[in-house]
């Protein structure tokens, strides 16, 4: 029996190349779009006299950006093929009506801020994603800080590929999901109207994700929604001025390679001197809080025993 939205038929392989075809490049569309609106932020920043931008971390954002472009296009084809595996297997399987786009995208957003979570709760998930914390400046090109192995991540959203939307529908969601990010990186549009500030992932509620102050850590991990923040209590309001980076700041700001693997080289060095397998296990999973808490008592510690040998 074949239902009007569910029971599509399976997609052959031999079609990948024409459901590629058929994904509109959204965030490639996007693109001069969104440097023309940085460039406009970056003029008013100077006139104005604003210290929102700094020019080695700039240049860090526009090359981790330009990485993360070539990495995704990659990628791309690989990706599908798994979408299309996944939606292959399941029999509830969806037929390409965009109207699907809501609610995909509503349950896509609800794994995104679980993802999202779990990379500021796991060191080995923090690794993919402290390129986006890294920068000190919050402007329009902290949005193009993602990661080149944040791809990783899609073993968050498979549930919903199991849901049985239409590839096409998964693809599209991605795209628009990280297009709304885009303008959340900005200081320029303060607190919106307070139904705004309730539903959606505002500037405001963004920027108190990207503080480094004990209120601010850890919170507003919603990156199209912000109610899922106040349903699991991880909601902060944006009171005082933030203050922008993580708790340890890197030194080579415009160095693309070190902005993405510095946290993967500094977790392979703890492991390779951790001893006993629970500490090895510890430095690649645990929270990257009490592992930056350790290794300062551990500072401290040794500090003291060189005190006292001399």
């Amino acid at each position: 029996m074949h239902f009007p939205l569910f029971g599509a038929a399976p997609i052959p392989f031999d079609d990948l190349h024409t459901i590629e075809k058929n994904i509109p490049n959204i965030i490639l569309w996007a693109v001069p779009v969104m440097l023309f609106f940085t460039v406009i932020e970056m003029v008013v920043t100077y006139y104005q006299e604003k210290e929102f931008y700094e020019k080695k971390e700039t240049i860090g954002s526009i090359l981790v950006g330009l990485g993360n472009l070539v990495v995704t296009a990659g990628l791309k084809v690989g990706l599908l093929y798994l979408c299309i595996w996944v939606y292959n297997l399941i029999p509830w399987r969806m037929e390409l009506q965009w109207w699907t786009l809501i609610p995909c995208y509503v349950i896509y957003d609800f794994f995104s801020y679980w993802a999202h979570r779990v990379s500021h709760e796991q060191r080995f998930w923090w690794a993919t994603h402290v390129v986006h914390h890294s920068g000190e400046h919050y402007n329009l090109t902290v949005s193009y800080r993602l990661s080149w192995i944040q791809h990783l991540k899609i073993i968050f959203f498979l549930p919903v590929a199991f849901m049985g939307f239409h590839p096409i529908i998964f693809f599209v969601t991605n795209q628009i999901a990280v297009l709304f990010q885009f303008w959340v990186h900005t200081e320029y549009i303060r607190r919106l109207p307070a139904w705004v500030e309730y539903i959606f992932a505002t500037p405001s509620n963004h920027r108190v994700h990207h503080g480094t102050q004990d209120q601010y850590i850890d919170k507003n991990f919603g990156a199209t929604f912000i109610f899922w923040d106040r349903i699991f209590g991880t909601f902060e309001p944006e009171i005082e001025p933030v203050t922008y980076g993580i708790t340890t700041n890197i030194p080579n700001k415009a160095n693309p390679i070190f902005i993405n693997f510095h946290e993967l080289t500094d977790m392979a060095r703890d492991v390779k001197q951790a001893k006993g397998l629970r500490k090895k296990l510890f430095y690649i999973f645990g929270s990257p809080i009490k592992i930056a808490e350790e290794k300062k008592q551990q500072e401290i510690r040794e500090a003291v025993d060189s005190e006292v040998a001399v």
